[in-house]
């Protein structure tokens, strides 16, 4: 996943820096904050075609919510959001060697044993509650018949004593529950058995396109050629905005447009719904699709005094629009490609590997987001991965896509494709996209479910007769379309030319007016 935007005024506003609840590595780090203003367009939904694949191994299970025809909870109190997610202790409990392990793999610092400590004293305490509230309920029951003054003064007594002690715990209760959701709330999702155990250099390559392009000149890279060609202004920017901003000129934005452009007409052709998305959410949106917008070491920029934050992806305002919904299966599934800005602060990047544009604080992006039924995620992984292969082989580009290795997938993922794209001035190879099933992990935070259209009728557990199957969290996947500052470079430095030039891939063109080739600019005298 990497994202983009569209945006009016700017209004800027001061550095906060919060503690972080999890302690698990992600992709979002020290803040600085500003905020946009932008319109959002929603085109209508469509059903697309369902496709039925087996049913995959899920991290945590739970019993369904309550439901409601195709819902959305709206008018909630701006306070400071108190989220649940929908996980299931008791699975954690009886399967903790298995969660042992796959929080080893990922190098992440959940705490499974506090998570198990609180468990266990939230079990004891509910059951404490539980039989205080029995003992009330046996106390008022004998109050209602004929008894002694005597008799009914010692239950009254007996009664306040037990409603103070009930008071007590049931807070105490209260304030248990929040901290072991906090937790378990850390806790990465469960991994794919087939995914590469260890760090980075462990993924492997699952494919390899095309051979690099040769060139018998001395080649340039996208730094030396956009100051050739007049395309970029990273001084003034710095100036303006601080390092790590720029400047498009000219031809440059021509491209940024057309990229944006090409890609949202080449992945809607494909049934994908087109989006623009706030670039501002709440915070509890970013935490509840499995980033950490506050601490030490997140990648988002938080707006001070404020629940908000900006955008460090598309996927995280694309996640959150059917937040609290439960969706008819007829609308599974439900495939959108989206365009915003993308903010993040970069915290800790330094050094040739992230000059120019590969690493900057905001740029443009076109994500794809896929809501689907649980047994359908492994097949449209499959077909987002495929998607951005067939994109960027379009543009003649020489890269390969890797199963990444446990090491590197932030916690929502389930499994995880990168894309990384031969890069012939910065002489290795760059991620440009990645793809990333994250099963359930975000839609039991999200509270995104969908109710199964079945043939039987479906029984509750009541043993009344229901029309109604039971709902199940959708699964949610994202992928990349294209980031677009990392594109220009693929294109710039692959397809620079001896005199300087640079040929514009042919299925751009025509989403840049027709231009071939940036030229060098001819030198005016003086």
């Amino acid at each position: 996943m990497i994202s983009c935007g569209c945006f009016g005024g700017t209004t800027f506003h001061g550095l906060a820096l919060a503690p972080s609840i999890c302690r698990s590595p992600s992709m979002f780090s020290p803040l600085r904050t500003l905020t946009l203003t932008f319109a959002a367009t929603n085109p209508h939904h469509r059903l697309l075609s369902r496709v039925l694949f087996p049913t995959i191994v899920r991290a945590f299970s739970s019993t369904a919510l309550p439901t409601a025809p195709i819902t959305k909870q709206e008018g909630k109190a701006a306070a400071k959001p108190q989220w649940k997610a929908a996980i299931d202790f008791k699975w954690i409990r009886d399967n903790k060697d298995v969660v042992a392990a796959n929080i080893k793999n990922r190098n992440s610092n959940a705490n499974l044993d506090l998570v198990l400590e609180l468990y266990e004293k939230f079990l004891n305490l509910q059951k404490e509650v539980e039989r205080l509230r029995a003992e009330r309920n046996v106390v008022a029951n004998k109050m209602k018949g004929k008894l002694e003054p005597s008799v009914r003064q010692a239950l009254v007594e007996e009664g306040k004593n037990l409603k103070e002690g009930l008071v007590s715990l049931e807070e105490d209760l209260v304030q248990l529950t929040d901290q072991l959701r906090q937790e378990a709330q850390c806790l990465p999702n469960i991994t794919h058995p087939d995914v590469p155990i260890g760090g980075e250099e462990s993924s492997i390559i699952r494919k390899m396109v095309r051979s690099p392009w040769e060139f018998n000149f001395n080649i340039k890279d996208h730094l030396e050629l956009g100051k050739d060609l007049d395309l970029f202004d990273f001084d003034a920017a710095a100036e303006v905005s601080g390092s790590k901003f720029y400047y498009l000129k000219n031809e440059a934005v021509l491209l940024e447009m057309g990229l944006i452009n090409w890609a949202i007409a080449e992945v809607s052709k494909r049934g994908y719904i087109p989006l623009i998305t706030p670039e501002i959410v709440r915070s509890s949106v970013v935490e509840k699709c499995g980033f950490q917008p506050r601490g030490q070491n997140t990648q988002v920029y938080s707006i001070e005094n404020n629940d908000q934050c900006l955008i460090g992806t598309a996927e995280i305002p694309v996640g959150g629009i059917h937040m609290d919904s439960i969706l008819p299966d007829s609308a599974l599934p439900l495939k959108y490609v989206a365009y915003s800005h993308c903010f993040r602060t970069e915290a800790g990047a330094a050094g040739t590997a992230t000059r120019g544009l590969y690493r900057v604080h905001q740029f443009s992006k076109v994500e794809m987001f896929i809501f689907c039924r649980p047994e359908e995620s492994n097949l449209y992984h499959e077909e987002l991965i495929a998607i951005e292969e067939d994109l960027f082989s379009s543009l003649g580009l020489h890269f390969k896509t890797l199963d990444m290795a446990t090491g590197d997938l932030g916690a929502p993922a389930y499994r995880k494709f990168d894309v990384e794209a031969w890069m012939p001035g910065l002489g290795r190879y760059g991620e440009i996209s990645s793809a990333s099933n994250c099963t359930d992990y975000q839609s039991r935070r999200l509270g995104i479910r969908y109710r199964p259209s079945s043939d039987t009728p479906a029984t509750s557990k009541k043993g009344k007769g229901s029309n109604l199957a039971p709902t199940q969290f959708v699964h949610t996947l994202n992928a990349t379309a294209c980031a677009v500052p990392r594109m220009i470079i693929c294109l710039l430095e692959n397809f620079q030319q001896e005199d300087g030039a640079v040929v514009i891939p042919e299925p751009l063109r025509p989403y840049m007016g027709g231009l071939n080739v940036i030229s060098p600019k001819a030198k005016t005298s003086q």
